[in-house]
């Protein structure tokens, strides 16, 4: 069966969340509700802009719309001027003016005409005894047009004259944003006359400010209390952070000791390995020693004098090793250090694996170049090097005859010198030569040996390979041979001259 899917909460956990993710959705909202609120101001502002303009109009054309049908309906009521008194003629006279004049006491009004038409010329009748001499009397005592009704009087005569002639529709001509010039077609007893014209310019802002002024501070209110509940949420996240933060400070604190502790052991297990593997050799060269001194005499006590120290030497070092993990780097590099490769080699093969030729089914062949320069390292730190190798070539002979070759050249173009132990043996396993995924042979690896099985194994050729390459600053390869057997390669670079 497959495993459930995991749930919302899950998966969500997986994601971790800094204060600075906090903070990003934090601003992310502030900016969206400044932004909704500015957006949604503009639009309210532009709707009541719209709709002010369209009722600005409507009641201008209502108002002068208005007027006309007042006066038309005055105009019909009215009998002819040889019927009515002098009363009378004053009464209707009186009645005109308050048409007239009752509009421009209204805010918005600033201008009340009717425009009549005599011969060529266009007239604007403001007064009620000019309009009643217009109808009732003579037309021909029409005052001139003066200079307060010209813009009308251009409106009529150039625009409208006609339209609302034919149409009899009210025609309104916008200046600006808030000036109204409305023609409205003056037609009393059905005949047409000419227009009733109001200037209007109706102001009704205060109405969109008070309702902007409103919104305004109902998003503020609005935007307030969002802002303070994202403050709140904000600290109570941060707060929460901080928590999760120090928590999880104190495991990485906690990891970081572990981690330390378990590097320390792993030095303490290698180190107590390392000197495992040299303590057996340390012994056989006790027994070395033990054996020059019972055969000392006066014939050889020079050349077992020279033998006796270095041996002495050698116990020194792996006494000196017990006390370090990673002994000083001095003590293994210097430049006072001249050890001569060559000596070390003959020493080891004559006085160490040659010591005894009791059962020995080994034999060794040296090709050593005497043009070899010496190295600034330790001769017993060399020795360390050179001994597991030529031990691992030993150790795999078994019952067989095998001829162990050590080589040692040194090219002065390159300035290298090259030391190579190899034997006619079997040879390593394919295995053994492939790369781990640290890119060293696993025949170097700790706990990887060559043997088919020993308990122990396996530390010869990785602390060969970890004293040339991390402390001696050697390279060392290992391979088989086309003929049989492998070889060991020591590559050394810049020489001492």
């Amino acid at each position: 069966m497959s495993s459930p899917r995991p749930g919302f909460l899950e998966r969500f956990k997986k994601y971790h969340f800094e204060l600075k993710h906090l903070l990003v959705i934090f601003f992310v909202l502030v900016f969206f509700l400044i932004l909704i609120s500015f957006v949604h101001k503009t639009s309210l502002q532009e709707l009541l802009v719209n709709t002010q303009d369209w009722y600005q109009q409507d009641s201008a054309e209502r108002m002068a719309n208005l007027t006309a049908t007042s006066l038309e309906l005055l105009l019909e009521t009215t009998g002819e001027a040889g019927t009515l008194t002098t009363e009378e003629v004053q009464q209707t006279i009186q009645a005109f003016n308050i048409i007239l004049s009752q509009q421009k006491l209204q805010q918005n009004v600033y201008e009340v005409c009717i425009l009549v038409q005599q011969g060529q010329e266009i007239f604007a009748i403001d007064d009620g005894k000019t309009l009643y001499d217009y109808f009732f009397a003579d037309k021909s005592k029409l005052p001139a047009p003066d200079e307060s009704h010209a813009k009308a009087i251009r409106y009529y005569r150039e625009n409208l004259k006609n339209q609302l002639m034919e149409n009899e529709q009210i025609y309104s001509v916008r200046e600006g944003e808030q000036v109204f010039h409305v023609f409205v077609p003056f037609v009393p007893k059905g005949e047409f006359v000419g227009a009733v014209y109001i200037k209007n310019i109706p102001d009704f802002s205060f109405i969109t400010r008070k309702i902007i002024t409103s919104y305004d501070e109902t998003a503020l209110i609005f935007a307030s209390l969002i802002t303070l509940g994202l403050i709140a949420m904000f600290y109570i996240s941060s707060y929460t952070v901080k928590e999760r933060d120090e928590t999880q400070q104190l495991l990485f604190q906690e990891q970081e000791r572990y981690l330390m502790e378990k590097v320390d052991r792993q030095k303490e297990a290698l180190f107590t390995k390392r000197i495992y593997h040299t303590h057996h050799k340390a012994e056989k060269v006790m027994g070395f020693i033990k054996d020059d001194l019972r055969n000392l005499s006066g014939d050889n006590i020079a050349e077992t004098r020279q033998r006796l120290n270095r041996y002495a030497n050698f116990v020194s070092r792996v006494i000196y090793d017990m006390k370090w993990y990673d002994p000083p780097l001095q003590a293994i590099r210097n430049p006072l250090f001249r050890t001569n490769l060559n000596e070390v080699i003959r020493f080891i093969v004559q006085n160490i694996f040659l010591r005894t030729s009791i059962n020995v089914t080994y034999q060794f062949k040296l090709d050593l170049d005497e043009n070899l320069p010496p190295v600034s390292i330790n001769e017993f730190v060399a020795w360390e090097v050179l001994e597991p190798l030529l031990q691992n070539c030993v150790e795999h002979s078994g019952d067989e005859e095998i001829i162990i070759s050590v080589k040692t050249g040194y090219s002065a173009e390159q300035k290298i010198s090259q030391i190579t132990i190899g034997d006619n043996g079997r040879g390593f396993k394919p295995e053994l030569l492939e790369e781990s995924e640290q890119g060293v042979k696993k025949l170097f690896l700790e706990n990887i040996s060559t043997k088919e099985s020993s308990q122990n194994a396996g530390y010869g050729c990785y602390i060969a390979y970890e004293i040339s390459t991390r402390r001696c600053g050697w390279l060392l390869d290992a391979e088989n041979l086309p003929e049989g057997g492998c070889r060991y390669i020591i590559t050394i670079p810049n020489q001492v001259s």
